[in-house]
């Protein structure tokens, strides 16, 4: 996986939590707000003492443009392969645009742009007008459905994933899920995987870090945090952003908890900074429900 066409950010001891089922995004530009969608697992936040809770719902991040009354609207055509000033809104229940945000790992709202075949992965900061639109550049390398993520939580709410298509002009071609691997290669730097994703329960992974076969200890922050994780489920792309608890070790492990509902397979994104770049190692992890007879510890209290 090409880390230019996967512009990524953000990776330490993690809690995530999944849902499932299938979601119907829209299209490039201004959108509506659309009924929820039919009964879903729910997706929540892991457990997290420093950060806002997320939003209950039957429905997982991301599958929704609207909930709970927000609703992400898209501005901005993108031509493949051309730098776009990609511009949006998010619009509260009063229909106007949300202005005030709470401020999560230094930034008011992450954007994250995946291709539908999951091969594709960008992970942006724009930036916001004082009236509510938000702006930031964006090249789609390749033809084809993308979805955009806008993580958030608005001053006084709870947080939220809200998530709509966008669709660059051409020959759309799109290529297989990536096999499912235990190790990920970043130029220089392998970074591999321990544990195993079990349905219906907290798993813990294990992450480790190593550059021309020597294990990375110095890590750097990126955002307040050595690294972030974002998850997204095959087929429907359920989402999930989770910022990592505070840790004094700076890797060469990183550990994380991650609960799924279903059977299936699943895209890990993992952003880490070292020797003041940012890269992003990419897994294909499938939970399948054999795995469930295997104990499992639960995520530590607190986090």
């Amino acid at each position: 996986m090409n880390t230019a066409a996967k512009l990524g950010s953000y990776v330490l001891g993690l809690a995530v939590v999944f849902g499932g089922a299938l979601g119907v995004g829209r299209a490039v530009g201004p959108v509506s707000q659309e009924p929820p969608q039919e009964n879903h697992a729910a997706m929540t936040e892991s457990r997290q003492h420093d950060a806002p809770k997320q939003a209950s719902s039957d429905t997982p991040g991301g599958l929704q443009v609207s909930q709970n009354g927000y609703t992400l609207n898209p501005l901005t055509p993108v031509e493949t392969g051309k730098a776009t000033d990609f511009r949006f809104t998010v619009t509260g229940p009063n229909g106007r645009p949300v202005t005030d945000y709470q401020i999560e790992h230094d930034k008011k709202l992450h954007f994250i742009v995946v291709s539908r075949d999951l091969t594709t992965f960008l992970h942006l900061h724009p930036e916001m007008t004082p009236d509510g639109i938000w702006s930031v550049g964006l090249t789609l390398p390749e033809a084809g459905a993308y979805r955009a993520f806008a993580d958030f939580a608005p001053t006084g709410g709870e947080k939220l994933t809200l998530g709509a298509d966008v669709q660059a002009a051409g020959d759309y071609r799109p290529k297989p899920l990536p096999e499912a691997s235990r190790s990920s290669k970043v130029g220089d730097y392998t970074v591999s995987l321990d544990g195993d994703l079990v349905p219906g329960r907290a798993s813990k992974l294990t992450l480790t870090v190593s550059k021309d076969g020597k294990p990375v200890t110095d890590l750097q922050p990126y955002l307040g945090a050595y690294g972030h994780l974002v998850a997204l489920r095959a087929g429907d792309l359920a989402y999930l952003h989770v910022h990592p608890e505070q840790s004094k070790k700076a890797g060469p492990q990183i550990t994380f908890y991650a609960e799924v509902p279903s059977v299936g397979d699943y895209r890990l994104f993992l952003d880490f900074k070292h020797g003041d770049e940012v890269r992003t190692a990419d897994f294909t992890v499938r939970a399948t429900q054999g795995d469930a007879d295997a104990a499992e510890p639960s995520a530590p209290h607190g986090h």
